[in-house]
């Protein structure tokens, strides 16, 4: 996918993306628990989005800057106007080098290209300054992607970065003492529809682009669609229809004072 489409996609998405964003706000808090015991002066959200993390932080961290930074402008809207704001990818961050103390990102890093977010990430931060980081690895949607197997051929799941892809890439940026977790989520839906109606809703539903073909250009036709429920209704438990996410928990330190 383009990032154009992506930022479109998830710009549709900022008014209503609080009420499917039940992950997101699970993985804000592993994220958060992970931190040591710092005191940043600054602090920048890199792919905000509706600006969850941002109370967080600030809760947190109550004398501290903190900026909100995101490229669809929806999401910034969201995020609250009484906050330092910067409509910006975070592969071509328009700040000045070792700005913040702290860089935190949740749940943006697998729609970017890591080794250059990262790179971004290490230059903005500033000598002992410490990252954050989480994004998906794959597996993430296994049920999906299984569900849709030999349906047409089509990507119906992002190609999500391998594990170490982090942790390569904060080495290759210089920094250190890199620690990168991976925690399995599985969130419980009540049927396919109301899965991918929360997809849509989380503006992630333009998230096939991983093969040759790319993803499907029109609709599936009704025998295809009961193929796939049937697949994904086999899965059914007592407590629904599972999703399962793949986590990845990346912390890294700066080097410096």
């Amino acid at each position: 996918m383009s990032k154009q489409a992506i930022r479109r996609s998830f710009d549709r998405a900022a008014p209503r993306y609080d009420s499917a964003a039940a992950l997101q706000r699970q993985v804000c808090e592993l994220l958060l628990a992970r931190l040591p015991e710092i005191r940043p002066a600054s602090i920048l959200d890199a792919g905000c989005g509706t600006g969850y993390a941002l109370g967080l932080l600030e809760r947190r961290w109550p004398e501290a800057c903190v900026v909100a930074a995101d490229f669809a402008p929806g999401m910034l809207r969201e995020a609250g106007r009484d906050r330092p704001r910067v409509c910006a990818d975070v592969e071509a961050l328009p700040i000045a080098s070792a700005s913040f103390d702290l860089y935190w990102s949740s749940l943006a890093f697998q729609w970017c290209d890591p080794a250059r977010a990262v790179a971004e990430a290490a230059r903005v931060l500033a000598p002992g300054g410490q990252l954050a980081i989480s994004s998906l690895a794959p597996g993430t949607l296994a049920e999906l992607d299984e569900a849709f197997a030999g349906i047409d051929g089509h990507d119906h799941v992002l190609a999500f970065a391998a594990p170490d892809t982090l942790a390569t890439a904060c080495a290759a940026s210089g920094l250190g003492d890199i620690d990168v977790e991976q925690r399995r989520l599985c969130l419980r839906h009540a049927n396919l529809a109301t899965l991918l109606r929360g997809l849509k809703t989380l503006g992630a539903n333009q998230i096939g682009a991983g093969n040759h073909q790319g993803r499907r250009p029109g609709l599936l036709g009704r025998r295809a669609w009961s193929a796939i429920e049937a697949r994904y209704e086999a899965r059914r438990d007592a407590a629904g229809l599972p999703a399962t996410y793949e986590v990845m928990l990346c912390r890294a330190r700066k080097p410096g004072s």
